[in-house]
């Protein structure tokens, strides 16, 4: 593995972001605000039906709206490909969001699909022009978009070759929880929940020239650009070559711009169609109605232990939801695979198809609500026994290897964190018995759970040069999704190459640099430091040799790192000396993604590598409404090698803030009639505000990983994981209510009256 070490001491400082000033004055260019020459708009016009079939599609009113210019639908029989079939060994196979594609023919797969874009000179046009057209449909007459009724009928999951797990088991787990002293046999239900960025989904497209002389530019905020090339060259039977994704900046992401959804595709072929250049600006509820959240789940939690409190079994299973034409299981269920350790053990993951928006990946998808159930089972367990709630915990995480598949943790510092949590908090002052605290009308209640998230790493293509003028420049396609990430990569290179930070460049978000690794997982940082690594010492070796050939390499006068490699470049009498990772195309690129993909399996089958930590809070409950207020947070984190203390920190208390949403506030409500989304807006679907989120106290470990890039575990989203049972947890030593049901509302607070 890497060397981890940090002499320049650029590592872990907290740096400003180096886009601040551009973001906070308006500057920055976001993927719908490219001025282009001669742009037209684009909007959608969408099903109204679950499951059917277009029997009438009329658009004539549409087409008279002054400034139209086309109104695209299945009848105009558009040129492209459905999304091909899956492939684990390919990940950008992963890209499309729907397998179904769009306005392929006149079939209905849920409630919002596209049926109609239209392309106007004026944004106020298109849309109105969409709001005209008319459909009649042959509607499925039971479509399945009720989950809790048929969430019993979903079929058991195997994990793919790449992938966390989705079920394990070792014992009689049934009857070690019907022989323990103390057990818990509970069930959890969490919500569908959508992605609400403050930018929401919107691309331009420029297409110019056809056939092999074809040439499309897409402006899009995505979290992967490499997956929007592939997937529009295939969609539009082009090479990849011809196609560019430009992704400079991204207002928010969290998961929801994994995928390529309909906007993506469908300005595409606008601008294709009318030879104009198309922009697409869905609208908050476009965004709802066509891109996809997080599964609903509904999980049982079975725990028992003995007097001391030692887990005698542990049950865990998760019911989840996929579309009918898309989506996946959550790893729901793989926090309690890898992270107490239990006599017996039975996990398990069923999925059901429905006729719905498919689900996607939505920050720490299914550890940050699978973490609920299984911390909130945990406190339950405490209270039967009598212990301290982090005592019963500290008992039972498994010490050196995973309790069911045996692999060995990389590290495992989670009691540290603990250590450190509980002292800034005052942990040791908290009374056992709940409705033991309250200040005035506010029942106050602590609450603890442990966060915990894989750590992942993806390919990372690259260019690294160092210029006769000084500048060292880094040239890779990943993503700025708002959480500083140019910054943490150029820090990254100073330190590689004992340069100052100032001197080093970094360029990003473009499909015409090297390929570089999707901003999920947590693990884009851990995947260019691997490749920074590598890159570093080669150019550092191609400069050795060259200032041999020039000088001798005599450069015993106590110059700087810097200083010599610019002198060597300039002696050489070149602009430039350059190192590149990664082939860029045929079939060389191919092969070399077979590799990297192999290589990860191989990793994941040896190790266990996780970012953990342990979260604490206060809620302060009025007796009277139920009114729950978090008024507290400290949280430790082991994400080993912190790059910017300033930037992790950020991305933890984001983490934390998006937990406190999940637990009291964020439901998408789905009709268990029709399957249309009723509150798509922010009117009605609320996340935390600024009066919501208290002060979030961070501290971070800073442990190298001795297995991982530079020590780096990633901190994106083990910040969101045991967030929401942390809160619901306070909430029961508040208040003496259990909660088992996301997001916590008044009524499931406040005491129920005497025999209802």
């Amino acid at each position: 593995m890497t060397d981890t070490t940090n002499a320049t001491g650029v590592l872990g400082a907290p740096v400003d972001r180096r886009d601040g000033a551009v973001k906070t004055s308006g500057r920055a260019t976001y993927s719908t605000d490219v001025d282009v020459e001669g742009i037209v708009h684009a909007a959608l016009a969408h099903a109204t039906v679950a499951r059917g079939r277009i029997t009438v599609l009329d658009v004539e009113a549409a087409a008279r709206v002054p400034g139209v210019l086309a109104v695209l639908t299945y009848r105009d029989r558009p040129a492209m490909r459905r999304p091909g079939r899956l492939n684990p060994l390919n990940l950008a196979s992963l890209a499309p969001g729907v397998s179904s594609g769009y306005l392929l023919d006149d079939e209905v797969h849920y409630d919002g699909e596209p049926i109609a874009v239209v392309v106007a000179e004026s944004l106020e046009a298109a849309h109105e022009a969409a709001a005209l057209v008319r459909a009649e449909y042959e509607a499925a007459p039971d479509p399945v978009v009720d989950f809790p009724a048929v969430a019993a009928g979903g079929a058991p999951q195997r994990p793919m070759p790449i992938g966390p797990p989705l079920g394990g088991s070792k014992g009689d787990a049934e009857a070690a929880l019907a022989q323990a002293a103390h057990r818990v046999d509970a069930t959890f239900v969490t919500p569908p929940q959508n992605h609400n960025a403050l930018e929401p989904h919107g691309c331009t497209v420029v297409w110019t020239g056809s056939g092999r002389d074809a040439q499309v530019t897409v402006w899009d905020g995505s979290q992967n650009v490499d997956w929007v090339k592939r997937h529009l060259a295939r969609t539009f039977g082009l090479a990849p070559g011809q196609v560019r994704v430009i992704s400079e900046h991204v207002g928010g992401a969290f998961g929801g711009r994994t995928m390529v959804w309909a906007h993506t595709v469908l300005a595409a072929l606008a601008a294709r169609e009318t030879g104009r250049p198309v922009r697409l600006q869905l609208t908050r509820e476009g965004v709802y109605r066509t891109v996809g959240g997080r599964s609903p789940s509904i999980q049982r939690v079975a725990l028992s232990a003995g007097d001391d409190g030692r887990l005698t079994a542990l049950i865990h299973t998760a019911q989840l939801r996929k579309g009918a034409v898309g989506g996946a299981a959550e790893q729901v269920v793989s926090c309690s695979h890898d992270l107490y350790d239990a006599s017996a053990m039975r996990l398990g993951t069923q999925l059901v198809s429905m006729d719905l928006l498919p689900n996607q990946v939505m920050r720490a998808p299914g550890e940050a609500n699978g973490t609920f159930a299984l911390e909130s089972a945990l406190d339950m367990l405490a209270a039967s026994t009598g212990l301290d709630p982090i005592e019963l915990r500290r008992r039972n995480l498994a010490p050196s290897r995973g309790p069911i598949d045996g692999k060995e943790f990389s590290q495992r510092r989670i009691l540290e964190a603990f250590d450190v949590a509980t002292s800034a908090f005052g942990w040791a002052d908290r009374p056992v018995a709940p409705r033991s605290m309250r200040d005035g009308r506010w029942l106050v209640g602590w609450g603890a759970a442990t966060a915990f998230h894989p750590a992942w790493q993806f390919p990372a293509h690259l260019r690294l040069s160092v210029a006769a003028t000084g500048t060292v420049t880094l040239e890779c396609a990943f993503h700025e999704l708002g959480m500083g990430a140019p910054t943490a990569v150029a820090q990254l290179v100073a330190d590689r190459l004992d340069v100052p930070l100032p001197a080093v460049e970094v360029r990003y978000g473009d499909t015409s640099l090297p390929t570089g690794p999707g901003a999920g997982g947590s693990g884009q940082s851990a995947s260019i430091a691997a490749s920074v690594d590598v890159a570093s010492r080669r150019l550092v070796a191609t400069l050795d040799r060259l200032g041999r050939r020039t000088d001798g390499g005599a450069f015993g006068d106590g110059r700087s790192a810097h200083e010599r490699y610019t002198e060597i470049v300039r002696r050489s009498g070149r602009d430039e000396v350059t190192v590149e990772l990664g082939p860029r195309s045929g079939l060389a690129a191919t092969w070399s993604g077979l590799r990297d993909t192999v290589k990860l399996m191989r990793d994941q089958r040896r190790w266990l590598k996780a970012a953990a930590g342990a979260q604490l809070c206060e809620v302060r409950v009025d007796a009277d409404t139920g009114e729950v207020r978090v008024t507290r947070w400290v949280g430790a984190y082991d994400i080993g090698r912190v790059i910017n203390a300033k930037t992790a920190a950020s991305q933890i208390r984001g983490g934390v803030v998006m937990g406190i949403g999940l637990a009291l506030t964020e439901a998408t409500l789905v009709d268990p009639r029709r399957g249309r989304i009723m509150n798509p807006s922010l009117t009605e679907y609320h996340v935390p505000v600024h009066a919501d989120v208290p002060p979030i106290e961070v501290h971070l470990l800073d442990h190298p990983d001795p297995q991982t890039p530079l020590g780096i575990l990633g901190a994106g989203e083990v910040g969101i994981t045991g967030a929401g049972a942390a809160v619901a947890n306070a909430i029961w030593h508040a208040t003496g209510s259990r909660v088992t049901e996301l997001p916590i509302t008044l009524d499931a607070v406040l005491p129920r009256p005497a025999g209802s």
